[in-house]
Order: C-alpha cells, then structure tokens, then sequence
C-alpha cells in the first residue's frame, strides 16, 4: 500500500519524490507528522536541485528516522547501520542511488522518476517488515 500512496502523491498530487515517500510513509505507518513536515524533505527533490543524492532515497531515510529512531540518531545504536542497509538494498534494486543517474536509467517523460518513488517504497518497506521480525 506504501507504494500506491506514494504515486498518488507523486502523479496527481504534484509532490516531489522526497515528499511523495515521506508523506505516503506518514499516511501507512501512521508516523503523526504534520503535514508541513513535508517541508523538511522538499529540497532534497531531484537530488537536492542539482543530481547528487536520490530524493525518493532521502525520503525514505527520513521516514525510517522517523519510524524507528528515538530522540537523536547519536542515541540510537544501529540506526546509522539501518540506514546504510537501506542505501544498498535501494543501490541493488536500481543500480545507483544518484539522482542524475537514475534519471539516465529509470525515468521517462510521461512518469518522471516514478519508478525510483516506488522502489523506494518497497524497500522502505521491506526494510522495516524485516526489522520488525527481529
């Protein structure tokens, strides 16, 4: 289901790919964001600006933070390692995790980058279905 919120957010809502994961992540995880918490992750669409960092894949970090972390990320042992599984099952299932290249790869005219949204739905959400069974 996070991955059909996600593209209601991305195609027919406008939102970029950073925000169309963190509030399709808020809407299924029930996270209690405020709406203009969809702020902090707007201008890491499109590889903040300028390619670097995949916006989908920043979404999905915050959505973690705020799925599983607790007060500080420095407090949370192994959340730093959570991300980092995070990044290498996104760079496995797409090949890269830079924006400027996934564009190369996966995006088209008519869907932008919606591919690269809803694969970093699933693997948030296998992720987190993995960590919930340990």
């Amino acid at each position: 289901m996070l991955r059909e919120h996600a593209t209601h957010y991305y195609m027919e809502d406008n939102c970029n790919c950073a925000e169309a994961v963190l509030l399709a992540a808020n809407q299924e995880y029930g996270l209690g964001l405020p709406e203009d918490s969809v702020k902090l992750v707007g201008g890491f669409g499109g590889g903040m600006g300028c390619g670097n960092a995949c916006g989908a894949l920043c979404g999905a970090i915050a959505a973690l933070g705020a799925k599983k972390m607790g007060r500080r990320a420095h407090d949370d042992p192994g959340f730093r390692q959570d991300c980092g599984r995070l990044v290498k099952e996104f760079e496995e299932a797409l090949g890269h995790s830079q924006c400027a290249e996934l564009k190369k790869l996966h995006a088209t005219q008519a869907q932008r980058c919606l591919k690269t949204v809803q694969v970093a739905c699933d693997v948030l959400e296998s992720h987190l279905a993995a960590a919930a069974k340990e």
